[in-house]
């Protein structure tokens, strides 16, 4: 028998619900949009204050139709500032994309350092004609031209140098510091 009479009950509050969203839908929504700024987010929330309105039926179905639009804008009020605390609480959420998922992992810089070392060693075994090539070319960026220009050498000379300059420096750190001499 209890669950019979809820039946008409139910269904009275669903016609409230009903009439309450074609009345004040289209404002609660409005109110919802220009709070949050997402019509999205305002739909959730307008969603969940007609929600709490079907749970608290008996409360406003009285005859005051202006404290049910009133209490309709408080919930939705109240939900947005809810919704904005929570944010606020938790650290922000990261988008998981395709570019998320296939991010490279950063490596430990140690290897880097070590590996600059080495060269830096190597370079000072190099002769300083060898070294200026390879500063203008490698570190610098320069074109060979570019190159040739600063250091007032033939643009050939600069090519010569940066092969035996690769060379020695390879030489150098495969053997320990031995430098291939040309």
């Amino acid at each position: 028998m209890a669950i019979g009479r809820g039946r008409p009950k139910r269904a009275a509050a669903e016609r409230l619900v009903e009439q309450l969203y074609a009345e004040h839908g289209r404002s609660l929504l409005a109110y919802a949009t220009r709070l949050t700024g997402d019509r999205a987010a305002a739909e959730d929330v307008v969603q969940e204050a007609l929600v709490r309105a079907w749970k608290h039926a008996d409360d406003l179905s009285g005859d005051r139709p202006g404290s049910v639009r009133g209490w309709l804008l408080t919930v939705v009020r109240n939900l947005v500032t809810d919704r904005a605390r929570a944010r606020a609480s938790r650290p922000p959420e990261v988008a998981e994309g395709p570019e998320t998922l296939a991010a490279p992992v950063q490596r430990d810089h140690a290897q880097g350092v070590v590996d600059s070392m080495t060269v830096l060693g190597a370079l000072e075994g190099l002769s300083q004609e060898h070294r200026d090539v390879l500063v203008e070319i490698y570190y610098r960026g320069r074109s060979v031209a570019e190159a040739a220009e600063m250091l007032g050498v033939a643009p050939g000379t600069v090519k010569s140098r940066s092969y035996y300059a690769l060379r020695a420096l390879r030489a150098a750190m495969v053997s320990g510091g031995t430098e291939a001499v040309r």
